[in-house]
C-alpha cells in the first residue's frame, strides 16, 4: 500500500506542474484546487469553455502539457473576477488564466484563431505604444481583425456606439495620428524590455 501511495504522489508532482508553478503567474496555487466547480459555475461564460478552469488544474496535475497549453479555455477569461470571489479557498483563478495564456502564446503552442487572443494583442500593441489606449485605432484594429469585409459590416452596425463614444468625448476621429499618452513613454518601453529580457532569460533556463 505505501508503493502505491509512493507512486501516486509522484504522479500528483509531475513535471508539467513544476512547470506550470515555475512560470505560469500564481502557477502554485493550482495544486490547491478542491475540485468544487465554483468557479466554472461563476462564470458568465462558463457553457462556453472547452475546459473549465477546475478541469484546466486536474489536467495539468494529470500532465497533460499539450492539451493544456493548446485549448482555447484560458483564453476566455474576461478578468470579471467572479471565481476568484467565489472561490472556497481563494485561489487567484483570474490570474493563473491569464499566465498560462501568455505562457502559451510564448511557446507558440496557443490556437492560432482564438478572437479573444486576437483581442489580447491588439489591446497589448496599442497600449504599449503610448501607455494608454487609444479607443479609436484600438476599435478600427477590432472591427477589421477578420478582414475588410467583416470590418465594414462592424462598423456600420456599430456607428450608433461610434457616435455616442464621440459625444461624451470617450473617443476623438483626431486621434487617429497619434492620441494622448503618458509624459515618459521612453522610460515605459525601457520597463517592457527588462520584462522580456527576464522572462526570455526565465525560458532559456528550463
Amino acid at each position: 500500500m505505501a508503493n502505491t501511495n509512493t507512486v501516486m504522489i509522484e504522479k500528483y508532482r509531475n513535471n508539467f506542474l513544476k512547470e506550470v508553478e515555475a512560470n505560469v503567474e500564481e502557477g502554485e496555487w493550482v495544486k490547491m484546487c478542491m475540485q468544487c466547480g465554483v468557479c466554472s459555475g461563476s462564470c458568465p461564460l462558463g457553457p462556453h469553455w472547452d475546459h473549465p478552469p477546475q478541469e484546466l488544474f486536474m489536467m495539468i496535475r494529470a500532465g497533460k502539457r499539450e492539451a493544456v497549453l493548446s485549448s482555447s479555455s484560458m483564453w476566455m477569461c474576461t478578468s470579471c473576477y467572479n471565481c476568484v470571489v467565489r472561490c472556497p479557498r481563494g485561489l487567484p483563478i483570474t490570474h493563473i488564466m491569464h499566465g498560462l495564456a501568455s505562457y502559451a502564446n510564448k511557446l507558440g503552442l496557443a490556437p492560432k484563431n482564438q478572437p479573444t487572443k486576437k483581442f489580447s494583442k491588439i489591446f497589448w500593441d496599442n497600449i504599449t505604444k503610448t501607455g494608454r489606449a487609444n479607443e479609436l485605432k484600438m476599435g478600427l484594429s477590432l472591427y477589421f481583425m477578420d478582414g475588410m469585409g467583416s470590418g465594414v459590416k462592424n462598423a456600420m452596425a456599430n456607428q450608433k456606439l461610434g457616435m455616442a463614444m464621440m459625444k461624451t468625448k470617450r473617443m476623438n476621429p483626431m486621434e487617429i495620428t497619434g492620441g494622448h499618452g503618458i509624459k515618459d513613454t521612453g522610460g515605459l518601453q525601457a520597463i517592457l524590455k527588462k520584462a522580456r529580457e527576464i522572462e526570455d532569460a526565465k525560458l532559456k533556463k528550463q
